[in-house]
């Protein structure tokens, strides 16, 4: 599923076509994808300008200047495409057609249909049921090792677990927690509750950095994900442990050949991949 560099990714690559455009046309071609399509999606949005697009976690915002909110999510599969010469006809997975006024045509395409396309009010979409009980944005002034202290104190579960409940941070999911706890020199088996002090500090700074580094590439394409223009990210080339089990960690100076390298065992049903020479 993409995480938080990969829409930041889609975001940045939809403004320029989107931002300050009027929408002359939207095509819906289903009725449901991970929840109902709204029956007035193309109505509420045709003819109104896209004032900015923003992001929440893992959701788009398509903030209009008539008070309409689209909120889009990509769900495992989904992405969208631009189109600035006509479009090739739709095939059995492109179930939205975003049109501006200048024919540019912003497909929005989802194979396994996980993915959500629904509808809020600029007043209120931030209260909106999807939204109003996630935590702070990782890349937000809100984000702080103070903050991440506060929300880990008392945490019975495990600092992997925690950081991929979306209630702790927004945005996180298991490619980039395993990289910022490696990056912190934090066991993902750790008490979420110790995480305190010198430790917090570490891993906000961390979280940050991985998750700045991996914008600056264009995200992680490892199955679906690619940016609006067709390119690829390539931030998977600079994993540090994520699908490297067996393989020395970069810096690493324990024996390889003694520890095994990185180790990969199962957390909540997910892959987790640490190096248990560097994260305590």
């Amino acid at each position: 599923m993409p995480e938080l560099p990969e829409v930041e990714t889609v975001r940045r690559g939809l403004a320029p076509v989107l931002e300050n455009a009027h929408l002359k046309t939207v095509v819906v071609r289903r009725e449901k994808l991970r929840i109902p399509i709204p029956g007035d999606l193309a109505s509420r949005l045709e003819g109104a300008r896209v004032v900015t697009i923003g992001r929440r976690a893992k959701y788009l915002l398509l903030e209009m200047d008539n008070a309409a909110v689209a909120l889009i999510h990509l769900g495992m599969s989904g992405h969208m495409t631009i189109y600035k010469e006509p479009p090739p006809p739709p095939g059995p997975h492109d179930h939205v057609d975003f049109i501006t006024e200048n024919d540019v045509c912003v497909r929005f395409t989802d194979p396994r249909r996980f993915g959500l396309i629904t509808l809020d009010t600029s007043d209120h979409v931030h209260e909106h049921k999807l939204l109003r009980h996630l935590g702070p944005d990782p890349l937000s002034n809100e984000f702080n090792a103070i903050e991440l202290a506060a929300r880990l104190k008392g945490r019975a579960t495990s600092i992997k677990g925690a950081l991929m409940d979306q209630k702790t941070v927004a945005g996180l999911g298991n490619i980039y927690v395993s990289e910022s706890l490696f990056r912190a020199g934090i066991s993902p088996k750790r008490k979420a509750a110790s995480v305190q002090g010198g430790r917090a500090e570490k891993l906000a700074a961390a979280i940050r950095e991985v998750l700045t580094d991996a914008i600056s590439a264009g995200g992680s394409s490892l199955r679906d994900h690619v940016s609006p223009d067709g390119e690829l990210g390539y931030f998977q080339h600079q994993f540090g442990v994520y699908g490297r089990e067996g393989e020395p960690c970069p810096g690493c100076t324990c024996d390889w050949a003694k520890s095994g390298g990185i180790r990969r065992f199962v957390q909540s049903g997910r892959s987790t991949y640490y190096c248990p020479a560097r994260q305590r």
